[in-house]
């Protein structure tokens, strides 16, 4: 939209607003300066209404009170117009805006607990998690930011990691955790249907093979026409399906599941693959605060730390 065509609109929103305020005031005066009329006996007619066959409404002028709290009404709209925004673009005598009173609010809720979070980024985050009072703050954190994926218990959903376990698909470190609320991860498992030979066959081996290896329920002789296959797999997920935490390949050998533990599920995983993304929460958060939600992120996953606090 033009600047030209956001100034006409700004002229045509502002001359409705302020003729509204003057009608209604006219409205009021016209009203406040009414005499009730009278019939040829000096009594005030009425407007026609009438209930339970003898009450009248009469035609009586408002209460001056009413008008007066009229009359106040409309002084209070105009000078709320020049004060605040509400004609258009223009933005008042004291320039407020939400965008600014939230920036401002931001502004003194860094100023009050920012250095709370810096006398904790100043320890380790092993430490931290030995803290309860820094425990409790990581937890309100985590439960505001943290709950609509991984749960308010932490134990995620499917696709979603378990944060309460010792299984991690990464080092599971304190600086892997806080690295990953800082920048985010991305996990990206591709599809092998082509890589193993295009065959829905050759799926249900290979799906029947990783069963195997945590003893799920698998079919022993798919298994080990899959076994071979496996070998396009054991590049990321390693020879024995143990898994590479450095790049995040998880251990095939646990029984633990992200996407599923049956059949199904893992021939989907095998056949379509997963590109899946957690969002980096650096920018939301600021260093100090990730420092103490991966604190209590990693206190759950150590319960020697939980159980001291």
């Amino acid at each position: 939209m033009s600047d030209f065509t956001i100034s006409g609109l700004s002229w045509v929103i502002s001359l409705v607003v302020i003729i509204s305020i003057v009608a209604c005031f006219l409205l009021a005066w016209s009203l406040a300066s009414r005499k009730a009329p009278t019939n040829s006996d000096g009594q005030v007619e009425s407007t026609g209404h009438v209930w339970d066959e003898d009450l009248r409404e009469l035609n009586n002028p408002l209460p001056r009170w009413w008008l007066y709290l009229f009359y106040i009404t409309c002084v209070f709209g105009a000078l709320y117009l020049v004060l605040y925004p509400g004609l258009g673009t223009y933005k008042g005598v004291f320039d407020w805006s939400s965008t600014g009173q939230y920036d401002q609010e931001v502004a003194d809720a860094k100023s009050e607990y920012e250095p709370l979070y810096v006398a904790y980024l100043e320890q380790d985050i092993k430490d931290v998690a030995s803290n309860p009072d820094a425990v409790a703050m990581g937890e309100r954190l985590y439960l505001t930011y943290c709950t609509q994926c991984h749960g308010s218990d932490a134990r995620g959903s499917r696709s979603f990691p378990n944060l309460a376990d010792s299984d991690w698909l990464g080092a599971g470190t304190p600086d892997y955790i806080k690295t990953t609320v800082l920048n985010g991860r991305n996990a990206i498992m591709p599809a092998m249907h082509a890589a193993i030979g295009n065959k829905d066959e050759a799926t249900e081996s290979v799906a029947h093979y990783v069963l195997s290896l945590s003893d799920s329920i698998h079919d022993a002789e798919k298994a080990t026409l899959g076994q071979n296959k496996f070998a396009v797999c054991s590049a990321c997920h390693g020879p024995t399906g143990a898994g590479n935490p450095l790049i995040g390949a998880p251990n095939l050998t646990d029984d633990t599941w992200l996407y599923g533990g049956s059949l199904t599920s893992v021939q989907n995983a095998i056949k379509n693959g997963f590109d899946n993304q957690m969002p980096a929460f650096g920018q939301l958060l600021g260093e100090g605060k990730a420092h103490v939600v991966a604190a209590y992120i990693w206190s759950l996953s150590n319960n020697d730390v939980s159980e001291k606090n």
